[in-house]
């Protein structure tokens, strides 16, 4: 039992390293979009006003952006407790797996509390 436990940080880390390098990518890919459509607008001739560009660069965030970090935040605290609790014959696994949900579980509260406060236009 004891030598399958190691692999548990390692797929973690894994993880986490795969989303990450997922969000980087994605986000390359979307400003690198971005400025192909203003090369390709300026190659054709058209006038882009500053804000145009800027509107372009920087597109407006939705207003239920705060609303769904929490709840992503949320669920992730959610399955780190139904994961420490799934580790069988292990007593303090589950508490040590609360404790680690503490921190996304306060995040996504943090985020619910911007969301109810947060004047949505």
């Amino acid at each position: 039992m004891g030598e399958h436990i190691e692999w548990v940080p390692i797929t973690m880390f894994i993880g986490m390293t795969i989303v990450l390098f997922a969000l980087v990518w994605f986000r390359y890919r979307g400003r690198s979009e971005v400025q192909q459509t203003i090369r390709a607008a300026l190659d054709k001739g058209q006038d882009l006003s500053p804000e145009l560009i800027d509107r372009l660069g920087h597109p407006k965030p939705s207003k239920d952006k705060d609303f769904r970090l929490g709840v992503i935040w949320l669920a992730l605290s959610i399955s780190l407790v139904a994961f420490g609790f799934g580790i069988p014959d292990e007593e303090d696994v589950a508490r040590i797996f609360m404790g680690i949900a503490s921190f996304p579980f306060f995040l996504g509260v943090g985020y619910m509390i911007l969301h109810k406060f947060t004047d949505h236009e």
